[in-house]
């Protein structure tokens, strides 16, 4: 279940428009390795965009599942082949960025 409502995805996919993709999903699809740099990608920004190069729309449909349980992370958007991840930077970690 979403924890995010429509206004926030809307604007987090406005935001999203604005990424390149940062992690790349390819034929071995969802691994262990992708998923430390999915989770590395987002100790740093609290948005980010996966690429899923396979081809094949089975092998998508795994990628987006296999993504929708990692902790704490939201799927905002899936266009195409591109999914939006957002997860929220911790309060301290927030304030020193500022």
């Amino acid at each position: 279940m979403s924890m995010l409502t429509g206004k926030q995805k809307k604007v987090l996919r406005a935001q999203g428009n604005q990424l390149k993709a940062s992690v790349f999903v390819g034929k071995e699809g969802v691994t262990g390795k992708v998923c430390r740099f999915i989770e590395q990608a987002l100790s740093n920004k609290e948005l980010i965009k996966v690429k899923v190069l396979e081809s094949r729309t089975d092998q998508f449909r795994i990628a987006i599942d296999k993504l929708s349980v990692l902790k704490d992370i939201e799927i905002a958007q899936v266009l195409g082949r591109t999914i939006l991840l957002y997860r929220p930077l911790p309060d301290e970690q927030k304030k020193s960025d500022e």
